[in-house]
């Protein structure tokens, strides 16, 4: 069985998380991912902890996998030989090295494609290529606040708060393997390469989706909601007999089973509540009266009634409650992998389930340069020249 991407080379010069999270995906799906750090290792994330296991940091483990390791030092002319010598042969490159760095090292675009015109060559910077600020470092809690995410995250009370994971990082990744792909595709038919300009800043504008969409209509600049939404009631968190839980009601149907449940049935026809914009208008009343029903019992009784009825429900998990969940589990979302220097690791699994082409976990997130010496005899260097690469420290 080979994976969906078998047979596509990427040149990773990439680090931290959104180009790794973009090149661990194709790697997951069976690309040969080459990840381009200096000597002795300069991914930032190999520094991040605690946590560390053995030495080896758990946030470099959570990015990296599937993957081999070269070492080579860009500052030098011998360096970027090296790199122009592996982009030959690869079907991408992909980097997030600030704009004009490429450039500056005749490692752009431009200066690639003259030897490989099938290279698909992705750049992953703050704020783009083009623009005002298209020089200026962005970091994903920076483009967070920047990007209008911030303002709408978080309560009144609280003010804005960042989200708990660097998620314009993750979806600048996602987005950067889905323009890879489509470009990938495009060559089978035009047989070219080409460019893709990836911005942090452009991924969290479009990721504001329908309360952006809100915004452009309206002209209302949203407020923070905290838990709630927007556009639905009930679709919130509520305080039950001993914690909270999540009710996501999306229609009148499950409304009326929702009251059902709660033993007020005559709620579903009550003219404050019949429709989803008399929920909306009449949001604070309806809260107060499903909380105080709420209150008679513990959120796995509730959510266990719910569900019963198909209405949409979950507690709040503990990260502890999460990887024992037996949903996660079944589908295999914790795998184990052996790495030389941290021992057996636990890793979150891929979520892209194909029948066919399965993704798999080969190769451990690698040490630096512990596939240096394999990658540059397969490009055609010999044994005396890797000797003379290391002795120079150019690799």
């Amino acid at each position: 069985m080979t994976g969906a991407l078998e047979g596509i080379k990427v040149l990773d010069l990439t680090r931290v998380l959104a180009g790794p999270h973009c090149t661990m995906i194709l790697a997951d799906l069976g690309a040969d991912v080459i990840k381009v750090e200096a000597p002795g290792g300069s991914d930032e994330t190999r520094s991040w902890g605690p946590p560390f296991q053995n030495g080896v940091s758990a946030y470099y483990l959570c990015a990296n996998r599937n993957k081999r390791s070269i070492t080579v030092n860009l500052k030098s002319e011998e360096g970027r030989e090296i790199i122009r010598t592996l982009a030959k042969e690869a079907d991408v490159l992909i980097h997030n090295f600030k704009a004009g760095s490429m450039e500056k090292w005749l490692l752009d675009y431009e200066s690639l494609i003259s030897k490989n015109p099938r290279l698909v060559y992705c750049s992953i910077t703050g704020f783009g290529e083009t623009g005002p600020y298209r020089h200026f470092p962005g970091y994903d809690y920076i483009i967070q606040g920047m990007s209008g995410l911030m303002s709408i995250t978080g309560s009144e009370e609280s003010g804005p708060l960042k989200i708990g994971v660097a998620m314009v990082d993750i979806l600048t990744g996602l987005y950067s393997a889905i323009a890879i792909e489509a470009a990938l595709l495009e060559r089978e038919r035009s047989g070219l390469g080409q460019k893709i300009d990836m911005s942090l800043m452009d991924t969290a504008v479009s990721s504001l989706a329908n309360v952006a969409s809100n915004y452009l209509i309206s002209g209302t600049v949203p407020r923070r909601l905290g838990n709630d939404h927007p556009n639905i009631v009930p679709y919130s968190k509520f305080s039950a007999a001993d914690g909270e839980i999540i009710i996501a009601v999306g229609n009148n149907r499950q409304f009326a089973a929702l009251c059902e449940v709660l033993g007020m049935s005559k709620l579903a026809v009550d003219e404050r509540f019949h429709t989803n914009e008399a929920r909306v208008q009449n949001k604070l009343e309806l809260t107060r009266i499903i909380e105080k029903q709420l209150q008679l019992k513990p959120v796995n009784e509730w959510t266990e009634l719910f569900l019963q009825h198909n209405i949409p429900c979950g507690p709040i998990a503990t990260l502890d409650q999460v990887f024992d969940h037996p949903q996660v589990t079944a589908r295999d979302m914790v795998v184990q992998v052996e790495h030389p220097e941290a021992g057996t690791v636990n890793l979150v699994g891929s979520p892209m389930k194909l029948s066919r082409t399965k993704t798999r976990i080969e190769r451990h997130p690698p040490i630096p340069g512990e596939h240096t010496t394999e990658i540059l005899l397969q490009a055609g260097y010999t044994e005396e020249d890797v000797a003379h690469l290391k002795e120079t420290k150019i690799i």
